[in-house]
């Protein structure tokens, strides 16, 4: 069966709520935020689908490219290239907490031990080791990231289609009520369809 616009934006949103999910958990305010205004983006590429603004859909992409830009330098941070290291760095949190991602504690296979009587964590922190992980959690974010973008290019490919498709049916609409014009009768109203009409 073909993929619907609404089943293609359905699996955006709901991995987009995903990732927001666990970085809540792991109190990561900076991709918290990316998070968010990418769920305003892919609502705003639904409501350019069902209303035919092209407008929309060309601004959802152009959020995609920076969306890809964004998950990109996860990747980067998470595996520390150049510069960039997670002991310096905690770019996630704004530099508010030493918090780490969710997945650092809970993920497959994760042993979490606490560390008593340590003197190297703030007041409201806490030392833990952890061992025995099937998949270390700067991994898991890798994934995440790059399913992130793969989504993301699919979503870019889609909007731009459906935005072309959508002006081409504007620019037919705005010849035919000239046409009628010219011919004196009356100006008729053209309606776009829906994609997936008709099959």
């Amino acid at each position: 069966p073909a993929v619907t616009p609404a089943s293609s934006f359905a699996l955006l949103q709901v991995a987009a709520l995903e990732r927001q999910i666990f970085d809540f958990l792991g109190y990561q305010w900076a991709p918290i935020l990316a998070n968010f205004l990418h769920i305003m983006a892919v609502i705003l590429g639904i409501f350019g689908t069902i209303q035919y603004r092209s407008k929309y859909l060309m601004m959802y992409a152009v959020w995609l490219v920076l969306w890809v830009g964004w998950n990109a330098f996860i990747i980067c941070f998470y595996l520390e290239v150049g510069r960039l290291s997670q002991d310096r760095d905690f770019i996630m949190t704004f530099n508010t907490s030493l918090h780490r991602s969710w997945w650092m504690e809970n993920g497959p296979g994760c042993l979490v031990t606490p560390v008593m009587n340590s003197n190297l964590a703030p007041e409201d922190h806490h030392v833990i080791t952890v061992s025995g992980c099937l998949l270390d959690y700067q991994y898991i974010e890798v994934v995440s990231s790059a399913t992130q973008i793969f989504l993301a290019l699919f979503g870019f490919v889609y909007a731009c289609y459906v935005s072309k498709v959508f002006l081409e049916e504007e620019d037919s609409c705005k010849c035919l009520r000239i046409s009628h014009g010219a011919g004196g009768g009356e100006p008729q109203r053209c309606q776009t369809a829906p994609l997936d009409a008709g099959r």
